[in-house]
């Protein structure tokens, strides 16, 4: 079973920039924002992250702009896969920004992997973290990538 997970951001006066319209940075971190409430909307909340010794860790973000979000503007982010490993270790994360109209803001592609924080190596989630990645919904380009992690 795939979920949109989708919540809501307004747009505050910190993540503006010079040109009066959400800064890249806004984007950036509303999109972990929007991660993390999924996970924590699934049980997962930060604090079980660190019991588990487990975070994850972003190596690339891909950020595309179409429209201005404007300080204040109430805006929605949705949660999706793109990629995952054979083993869960790896996974691209897509999120959507989407204007109060509808219309798309921004989209930014995260390539990730689960961090195991005392080893400081990718690793594998347990499983029921794994379960939780595999429930969302999946992009039209989704691939299964090699479980091997490289330095590309």
């Amino acid at each position: 079973m795939s979920e949109v997970f989708k919540t809501r951001f307004r747009a505050g006066w910190g993540t503006m920039d010079a040109n009066a319209h959400m800064a890249n940075t806004g984007f950036l971190d509303a999109a972990v924002d929007c991660r993390m409430t999924y996970f924590m909307d699934q049980g997962f909340p930060a604090s079980e992250f660190r019991r588990l010794q487990l975070g994850p860790v972003v190596r690339r973000d891909v950020v595309q702009y179409f429209r201005e979000i404007r300080l204040l503007e109430p805006f929605d982010v949705t949660l999706g896969l793109s990629g995952l490993s054979a083993d869960g270790s790896r996974f691209r994360l897509f999120n959507e920004f989407l204007r109060e109209d509808g219309q798309r803001a921004a989209t930014v592609t995260s390539d990730g992997g689960w961090l195991d924080l005392s080893e400081r190596r990718v690793a594998r989630p347990p499983p029921r973290v794994l379960a939780r990645l595999q429930c969302l919904t999946r992009s039209d380009d989704f691939e299964t990538f090699d479980t091997r992690v490289s330095d590309e």
